[in-house]
């Protein structure tokens, strides 16, 4: 149960560069396992099966140097990709995966005769106690202080109910951004961090001067949850445009979703249309500002290169 994700993954530092969906990118997860941490990219970020065949390529050359790279998968059934990923990361090879916003059994399933790991993000002790049944090798901790769609819990209530109710290692994801916050939350009893918000003013990150610069900009304090976005709720930075349509859904999205017939469609279109939203934000000069991060953009003081980023983690 307390074996450090240094030994699951062979990594030198137990972290992870967490997936996150349309800023992470082969050169990112290059640099973290030549900085000897873990890297992951949201299976989604590429359009086509062919785009996620040839970054696995792409890694698995770069891997020559150490380290560990993982593809993050959206198990759920709104995901029309899913499966048709899931077997491109099973014949390709990968060292794990982390699964999201659903049941993991198939993917876990799949993934072991392939020899790939499975990690599952949970948000409570009772989804962690299914996936352990399910024979996850770790759990992903995601706690309150997590950016995008995060948990409830705080990180060290969150990570000592699991490490004492669990009998496979917890990683936790969500509040850090310095050295001082991987030791807290490995002192909860912690195998492992992932950290993503920290990640976004890298150099090699694909999105925009602006959303980095507003990493740098903004704090703590700025983090709000917005349900605009996918409909479930999201950390965002309040940005005037933010502040501008608010943070609630509408009272026709209200009265839609009492609508059982309605409720799955008018998801779906509030999905897409929030994605839209965040990938134009992401990655052209648009005013309409919505930027995606956590609450540990508090310690990006600069947009700086990974290699940096994961220095300011381990020392």
């Amino acid at each position: 149960m307390s074996a450090s994700i240094t030994n699951i993954l062979n990594i030198k530092h137990p972290i992870i560069q967490a997936p996150m969906f349309l800023v992470s990118n082969v050169a990112m997860v290059t640099e973290a396992m030549k900085s000897g941490i873990a890297g992951c990219i949201p299976a989604l970020n590429y359009r086509t099966l062919d785009e996620l065949r040839e970054a696995i390529q792409a890694l698995k050359k770069a891997k020559t140097t150490g380290g560990s790279f993982g593809f993050n998968l959206i198990v759920n059934k709104s995901n029309v990709k899913y499966k048709a990923q899931l077997d491109v990361l099973c014949e390709a090879g990968c060292d794990f995966i982390i699964t999201s916003l659903g049941s993991p059994e198939e993917t876990i399933k799949q993934a072991h005769k392939a020899g790939i790991k499975v990690f599952c993000d949970v948000t409570d002790l009772k989804f962690a106690k299914k996936v352990e049944a399910l024979g996850a090798d770790a759990i992903i901790a995601v706690n309150n202080e997590a950016g995008g769609h995060r948990g409830n819990i705080s990180p060290k209530d969150l990570i000592t109910e699991l490490v004492a109710n669990c009998n496979i290692p917890v990683i936790s994801a969500g509040g850090v951004g310095c050295k001082a916050d991987v030791d807290k939350m490995l002192s909860y009893g912690a195998s492992g961090v992932s950290v993503g918000s920290p990640f976004i003013a890298s150099v090699e990150a694909n999105v925009t001067k602006e959303y980095k610069q507003a990493c740098v900009d903004y704090g703590a304090d700025d983090i709000v949850m917005t349900e605009r976005i996918s409909g479930t709720p999201c950390t965002v930075i309040n940005t005037p445009y933010v502040k501008k349509i608010g943070t609630k859904s509408t009272w026709i999205e209200n009265l839609l979703n009492k609508n059982r017939k309605l409720k799955k469609w008018v998801k779906m279109i509030r999905f897409s249309i929030g994605m839209n939203a965040t990938k134009n934000a992401a990655t052209k000069a648009t005013y309409k500002t919505v930027w995606v991060a956590g609450p540990s953009i508090e310690y990006t003081k600069a947009i700086l290169p990974v290699k940096a980023i994961v220095k300011g983690l381990i020392s």
